[in-house]
């Protein structure tokens, strides 16, 4: 049973992310852009949405964490980039996989444990890749994909293509200190990365709010010169305006660049969660945070 409180009540992220100052340049979407972006969104959708049914009746197992509500981040980033462009991310990676071009068949079958999946059925769904579509993983290790795409980075300007990095992780993550490691060396040596935090708001069930001394992500990297930016993430437009601007950012020469898209998770953690809305306990815990 939640507790009453004199506190105002929180407000969700959809509210708070309104304080966000709206990309300068908002892209006006074609009719042929407006339903690429609604498609792959709802595919993203309706696909969690049977993984979820699925590992509910027992079809799916071991760790399922649905991408359910963040959709608008992924998609806004894959329009912005071109091919060649690498995208790896940490294991809520369901939607970048598909967003990639990856195939839902391939994808779930994979989760589902079939040797007609990505990785043969023994990877599950924090092990999937895909050279071809230029997706990396998949990782289950919090924060362990960040020198990972910082490396894919490195080995574009190696190479002197033009090539992006696209390195994405979650706000939990945003405290691991490989993440630090990883910002030096980009800075260091100028590498082509975009890292994307996806700020959902809640690391597990914690909210940013309790376990970040300071939750302005994107200035994560002031102390190594690289710049950042807070976006809506729940705004396809804004995200595909932004990513436009760092992709290009990144093909000039000048070095990484770090993009906080404010957006929400509308299931559990992962389908281990007892409940698949949000929780009283983590409720209360972001009223008593707020």
């Amino acid at each position: 049973m939640a507790v009453a409180s004199n506190r105002p009540a929180a407000q969700p992220a959809a509210v708070r992310r309104a304080s966000v100052e709206p990309a300068a340049e908002m892209p006006d979407f074609n009719q042929e852009q407006e339903l690429h972006a609604y498609r792959q969104m709802l595919l993203i959708r309706r696909f969690e949405e049977k993984a979820g049914q699925l590992y509910g009746m027992g079809l799916i197992g071991g760790f399922c964490h649905l991408y359910i509500g963040q959709e608008a981040v992924v998609i806004g980033m894959q329009m912005a980039i071109k091919a060649g462009d690498e995208v790896i991310t940490g294991y809520r990676d369901h939607g970048h996989m598909l967003a990639c071009g990856m195939d839902p068949k391939g994808v779930m079958a994979e989760l589902t444990g079939r040797r007609g999946g990505y990785s043969k059925g023994k990877g599950g769904s924090m092990h999937m890749f895909s050279v071809e579509k230029g997706f990396f993983g998949g990782h289950g290790i919090v924060g362990a994909q960040v020198p990972l795409g910082t490396g894919l980075a490195f080995a574009n300007k190696y190479r002197g293509n033009d090539n992006v990095s696209l390195t994405y992780l979650g706000d939990g993550a945003a405290n691991q200190g490989q993440v630090y490691e990883s910002f030096n060396m980009a800075k260091l040596w100028k590498l082509p990365v975009v890292y994307v935090i996806e700020n959902n708001q809640y690391g597990m069930g914690t909210s940013v709010a309790r376990a970040s001394a300071t939750t302005n992500l994107s200035q994560r990297g002031r102390s190594f010169d690289i710049p950042g930016e807070q976006i809506d993430g729940m705004d396809v437009r804004a995200v595909k305006a932004v990513g436009d601007k760092a992709t290009k950012w990144c093909r000039d020469g000048n070095g990484p660049i770090i993009l906080e898209m404010l957006t929400y998770r509308y299931r559990g953690h992962s389908m281990s969660d007892t409940r698949s809305a949000p929780s009283t306990i983590r409720l209360s815990r972001c009223a008593a945070a707020c």
